[in-house]
């Protein structure tokens, strides 16, 4: 099925891995044709053409635009079905999804056979992170979905002259993935949809999806892979922005920040006056004494409810302007797209995930359907955006000065808290919590623990995973500041305390801390900042009044409440033994709070704890 020129293709890589994994995918999966993509921009326009001929994506109005719909049944990342394939039972002291391989393989492979007939089977190479470099991972992607092949050619930087450079190695990550049988261009097989991660073989069989979270196996699902590996070789995989702050003129520190889905990642990482090096996945790694990091990708694939001018200006400008942009499951009318809290009043009827949409128009259920779905994205290059940082593609990755780590939390963590140590800071990012939001399948509010914001792609025994962040400051010349944020407080009545844009202010605060610019108020939690350069900073940088009382409202200690979550951590990590340094942080974190409750009580303003 591979004619002369896919064949040279993959013979020009001298791989046997590759052709062996190639020859056994056709013969189980069946194709009607195969054909090889490699780094060229004529290979890369076939696959963006394939897409539409396809139908997998549609041309807007806008040049460059497309839009993508996934089923009403495939709109976010199917936790309950993607599970690793291991060979004995595990105990890594989190909530794992796992099945045997002896259960596990016969059904996959039972449910890929003759997927691909009548399709066409794609083979794509790609590089996780910068090419021809310390960073670099390998991994090869074997597809019936042009769409899938587009997102990843936009994503990632391509990766087949990186394979040559393997010289026959077995080092790469694989991904076998189907669309499966297409109902209105759309999967029509859901309840065999399954992701199964190979651990001991690196590779990912995913089924019978389209939405990118479950079929764009370089993203999530490599990144499982990725974090293996990292802690097995002594370096790190985090679900981590990276970015270029701002502070002073010419002064650029670099920020790495872990977030939660829909928790404020993606438009901290696209703040006002900033560079962006990444909003999604990062490579850590020690070198000459210092961590330095890339952006595992090279665009973004976002969630687009809320991107709107006043908020995302720099965002919301790439995508209504022509430019090469898949959109996904948005509102379309007249070659338009249009989603939720984009700040303009949509058309009364159109074509949306459930095909063609009217206002009013209710599911299965008697719910009313919105016109987009919560969950609906856009991918786009980043060097399409304005605001890229000029060392996006540095093959030796930018220095970290900064660690951030958020949630959303409603009653419990102040905006911006500096952390007392390395170890604290680790302590501070295990023990990130967040409310469940519309990015992943299941009931919206619930709060969950959510480690490193990692929770879901940990492929290591979580105490392995807690030793390995401690130790990693071991022999740096410098560390960098750990802090933690929330974007989300709100008041006993249910009101948020921040504005949007007012973590630009604590993120700058942030940098300041780093330089030396600004001395902080140490309390039972961490450091926080003084009042008066909050105020000169709301002033200097959003032209706005920050009162005294916001601020004591804002940073009020919420003693009580962080002794609550102390409980809930305490059950959390019960189940693990913890490493000794993590454990004394917890300890001493629980002490410090209790101490200050006999002596305050419940809550405690900032001027508590000024010395």
């Amino acid at each position: 099925m591979l004619d002369n020129v896919s064949r040279a293709k993959l013979e020009a890589l001298n791989n046997p891995k590759v052709m062996a994994y190639v020859e056994e995918a056709i013969k189980i999966c069946r194709p009607a044709k195969v054909t090889v993509i490699t780094d060229s921009e004529e290979d890369t326009n076939y696959i963006r053409e394939l897409a539409i001929k396809n139908r997998e994506e549609t041309p807007l109005k806008l040049k460059g635009h497309t839009i993508h719909f996934d089923s009403p049944k495939d709109q976010g990342r199917d936790k309950q079905h993607t599970r690793y394939l291991v060979s004995k039972k595990v105990d890594w002291g989190l909530d794992v999804n796992y099945i045997l391989k002896d259960e596990g393989l016969p059904e996959i492979l039972s449910i890929i056979d003759g997927i691909m007939e009548g399709k066409e089977m794609l083979i794509a190479f790609f590089s996780l992170g910068p090419t021809n470099s310390p960073f670099s991972l390998r991994a090869m992607q074997i597809t019936d979905s042009a769409y899938v092949v587009h997102s990843e050619k936009i994503l990632y930087r391509s990766g087949y002259e990186e394979f040559k450079r393997l010289n026959g190695s077995d080092d790469f990550f694989y991904f076998l993935h189907s669309a499966g049988r297409l109902v209105d261009n759309v999967t029509a097989d859901i309840d065999k949809r399954r992701i199964y991660i190979d651990l001991e073989e690196n590779r990912v069989y995913t089924v019978n999806n389209q939405y990118a979270g479950n079929s764009v196996g370089l993203k999530k699902l490599a990144f499982r892979l990725a974090i293996q590996k990292a802690q097995r070789e002594g370096w790190l995989a985090e679900h981590m922005f990276l970015m270029g702050v701002h502070g002073k003129p010419g002064r650029t520190t670099y920020f790495a920040g872990a977030f939660p889905s829909a928790c404020g990642k993606t438009s901290t990482a696209m703040l006002p006056g900033q560079s962006i090096v990444g909003d999604d996945i990062a490579y850590f790694r020690k070198i000459n004494g210092e961590i330095r990091a890339v952006n595992v990708e090279k665009g973004i694939f976002g969630i687009i409810e809320n991107v709107n001018p006043n908020d995302d200006p720099l965002i919301y400008e790439a995508l209504t302007t022509p430019r090469e942009v898949i959109f996904s499951n948005v509102l379309v009318n007249d070659g338009t797209p249009y989603w939720l809290g984009m700040g303009k009043e949509p058309p009364a009827e159109g074509i949306n995930f459930t095909g063609h949409w009217y206002k009013g128009k209710k599911d299965e259920n008697g719910k009313e359907i919105p016109y987009a779905h919560k969950n609906a994205r856009y991918t786009i290059a980043l060097e399409e955006l304005d605001n890229v940082d000029p060392n996006l593609n540095d093959p030796n990755g930018v220095p970290v000065k900064a660690i951030v780590y958020g949630g959303r939390d409603s009653y419990t963590t102040v905006p911006i808290c500096e952390s007392l140590s390395w170890a604290h800071g680790v302590f501070m990012g295990a023990t990130v919590e967040s409310e469940t939001t519309a990015a992943t399948i299941g009931k919206e509010g619930v709060r969950t623990h959510d480690p490193m914001a990692n929770k879901d792609f940990i492929s290591v025994p979580l105490a392995t995973y807690l030793e390995n962040h401690i130790k990693f400051a071991e022999g740096l010349k410098e560390v960098p500041t750990i802090f933690a944020t929330n974007y989300f407080l709100k008041n006993s009545e249910g009101k948020y305390l921040n504005g949007k844009l007012d973590k630009l202010v604590w993120i700058l605060w942030a940098e300041g801390r780093v330089n030396g610019d600004y001395d902080a108020i140490e309390t039972p939690v961490g450091r926080i900042p003084k009042y008066e350069d909050l105020k000169n900073l709301f002033k200097q940088h959003l032209n706005a009044d920050y009162t005294e009382e916001d601020y004591n409202e804002q940073f009020a200690i919420r003693i009580a409440k962080y002794l609550e979550k102390m409980d809930r951590m305490t059950e959390a990590f019960s189940h693990i033994k913890l490493p000794a340094a993590f454990a004394a942080e917890m300890e001493n974190q629980i002490k410090r709070l209790q101490e200050a409750k006999a002596i305050y009580g419940d809550v405690a303003t900032p001027d508590k704890f000024r010395k």
